[in-house]
C-alpha cells in the first residue's frame, strides 16, 4: 500500500471532563490515581491539553465517543493529537458498533471484548463490558466465554488465529463457521465479525503502544483497574537519557532519507534483488523481539475469563529450521483490488470507511520531522507500514525492503514488533528507547500506522480465506 504522510501535528485538544472525574475527591470520594496522571503514562499530561475549538463535524463524532459518564475517554484524547485521523477512526468505529449491520449490537460489543481479551487489554475489555451493562441484555455472558452462546464461542478459533498468527487462516476455518447447522454464520455476519476482531486486536496495539492510562469509572471511582503493570511506569521526564545522542540520531536519519532518495533516482533495483531483500528482512525480523527487555514485568489481566487456549500466542512467520507458510504476495491479493470490494459487498459501506481510515493514517502529513520543517517523510512512513506487513509475511513487489534497514534502527524495530505482535509486553522503556528527539505526537502517529498496518494484514488473510471458500 502506498504511504504518503508526515509526523508532527499542530496541537488539537479536548475538554477537561475526565479531569473532573479524577478530581472527585472534592465530593469526598477517595480516588486511586493512575501510575501517571493524564490520558497516557508515556506522554506528559500538558501535551494533551484542553481544546479551545472543535469543528462541528468532529464535535458530533466526539459526542458519540462519550462514555455513559459523559467524558471523552483517554484513548480518544490521545488519538486527538491527530484530529483528521480521529474523525475517520470514530466514523468507522461508530458504524461498526452502532449502525445497521448484520450483527446485533450486544454481540458486537461481546466480540470486541473477546478480541481485546486475547491481548489482555483491560482498558478495552472494561470499556465494552460497561457498554454491555448499559444495554442490559444477556448479562450472564459477562461471567466468561463459556456462558456465551455456542455460536459466539465458535469464533474463538478464528479470534486467536487472527490475533496471533493470521497466516494460518484457511478456507476450512471459514467453512466450519458458515456450515455448523443451528450455530452457523452467514457470510455477511462473518465479515462483520472479522472486521470487529481485526479492529480491536489492532486497537489493543494502539492502547499499549501509547501507554493509555486506565479509565476511572465515575459511577464507581474505587473500582480502578490498571491496563497493565510495568516496572518502567513512572511520571514522564522532560529529558530522555542520551538526549545529546538523539540529535545526531535525527541528523543521521535525515541523511539516510536524502541518500536513499538520491539512490532511487540514480538506480532502480531489479525484481530479483528486491525479492532477495524482502527475504533478508523477513529473516532478520526473527532476531528482533522483546527479549531485548527481558527484565520487564509481564502484565496481569482481568479479561482471562473471555479467553480459551490462552497459551496460543504469536510465533514468527518465518521460523528457523521449519516449513514456513508461503509469502503472501500483495499483487495476488491486495486490499485495493480484492479485499475492499469483498468486504463492501458483504457488509455495505464498511469497505469505504476502512479504506478512508487506512489512507488517512498513511497520508497524514504535517511536512515536518522533529525540529525539521518542509520534510517529505513518505519513505519513512512506508517503511513503518511495510515492515509490519513483512513480519506478517506480506510482500509488495514494488517496494525495496533494503530501505527498512536503512530507516528503522533496532530499538524502533523492537518497539514495532512488540506493539504489533505482543502489545501487552510494551513498556515505557521501549517507547522512550527510539526517536528521542521526536515529538510525542509523532510517536502517536507511528502507533496509528502500526495499528492500521496490523489491521489490514489481518483482514487480508481473513478475506483471502473467505474468497477461497466462496470460489
Amino acid at each position: 500500500m502506498s504511504v504518503t504522510a508526515d509526523f508532527s501535528p499542530k496541537p488539537f485538544h479536548f475538554c477537561n471532563i475526565c479531569q473532573k472525574v479524577i478530581r472527585k475527591k472534592e465530593k469526598g470520594v477517595s480516588v486511586q490515581r493512575p501510575f501517571s496522571s493524564g490520558p497516557s503514562a508515556f506522554i506528559p499530561e500538558d501535551e494533551v491539553v484542553e481544546a479551545s475549538q472543535v469543528d462541528p463535524q468532529t464535535e458530533q463524532l466526539l459526542a458519540e465517543a462519550y462514555s455513559p459518564s459523559g467524558c471523552v475517554d483517554h484513548l480518544t484524547q490521545v488519538m486527538g493529537l491527530h484530529p483528521h485521523y480521529l474523525e475517520s477512526f470514530l466514523r468507522s468505529q461508530f458504524y461498526l458498533l452502532r449502525m445497521d449491520g448484520p450483527l446485533p449490537l450486544h454481540c458486537r460489543h461481546y466480540i470486541a471484548i473477546m478480541a481485546a481479551a486475547r491481548h489482555q487489554c483491560s482498558f478495552l475489555v472494561s470499556l465494552h463490558v460497561r457498554e454491555f451493562y448499559r444495554m442490559g441484555v444477556c448479562l450472564d455472558w459477562l461471567k466468561g466465554l463459556q456462558y456465551a452462546p455456542q455460536r459466539l464461542r465458535n469464533l474463538n478459533e478464528i479470534n486467536k488465529i487472527l490475533a496471533h498468527r493470521p497466516w494460518l487462516i484457511t478456507k476450512e476455518h471459514i467453512q466450519n463457521l458458515v456450515k455448523t447447522g443451528e450455530h452457523s454464520w452467514s457470510l455477511a455476519e462473518l465479515v462483520h465479525a472479522v472486521v470487529l476482531l481485526a479492529h480491536f486486536h489492532a486497537l489493543a496495539s494502539f492502547v499499549f503502544g501509547s501507554g493509555i492510562n486506565p479509565q476511572v469509572d465515575a459511577q464507581n471511582a474505587n473500582a480502578f483497574q490498571p491496563v497493565y503493570i510495568s516496572n518502567c511506569y513512572g511520571c514522564p521526564s522532560s529529558t530522555s537519557p542520551g538526549a545529546t545522542d538523539s540529535v545526531s540520531e535525527l541528523e543521521a536519519l535525515m541523511d539516510r532519507m536524502k541518500r536513499l532518495q538520491e539512490d532511487r533516482e540514480e538506480d532502480e533495483a531489479s525484481q530479483e534483488e528486491m525479492a532477495t531483500r524482502f527475504e533478508k528482512e523477513k529473516k532478520e525480523s526473527l532476531l528482533v523481539g522483546s527479549g531485548d527487555f527481558e527484565d520487564e514485568v509481564m502484565p496481569t489481566s482481568r479479561g482471562s475469563r473471555f479467553v480459551e487456549d490462552a497459551t496460543f500466542g504469536y510465533q514468527d512467520f518465518a521460523r528457523h529450521g521449519e516449513d514456513n507458510p508461503p509469502t503472501f504476495r500483495a499483487q495476488d491479493y491486495s486490499w485495493e483490488d480484492h479485499g475492499f470490494s469483498l468486504v463492501n459487498r458483504l457488509y455495505s459501506d464498511i469497505g469505504l470507511l476502512l479504506d478512508d481510515k487506512f489512507r488517512t493514517a498513511c497520508d497524514l502529513t504535517y511536512y515536518s520531522l522533529a525540529s525539521h520543517e518542509d520534510v517529505d517523510t513518505t519513505m519513512l512512513r512506508r517503511a513503518l507500514f511495510n515492515y509490519v506487513h513483512c513480519m506478517y509475511g506480506i510482500r509488495y513487489d514494488d517496494y525495496d525492503y533494503g530501505e527498512v534497514n536503512q530507516l528503522l534502527e533496532r530499538s524502533l524495530k523492537v518497539y514495532i514488533k512488540t506493539v504489533t505482535c505482543y502489545p501487552e509486553r510494551t513498556t515505557r522503556r521501549m517507547y522512550d528507547s527510539y526517536w528521542r528527539q521526536f515529538h510525542h505526537s509523532e510517536k502517536v502517529h507511528v502507533n496509528l500506522l502500526l495499528m492500521e498496518a496490523r489491521m489490514q494484514a489481518e483482514l487480508l488473510y481473513a478475506l483471502r480465506a473467505i474468497t477461497r471458500y466462496m470460489t
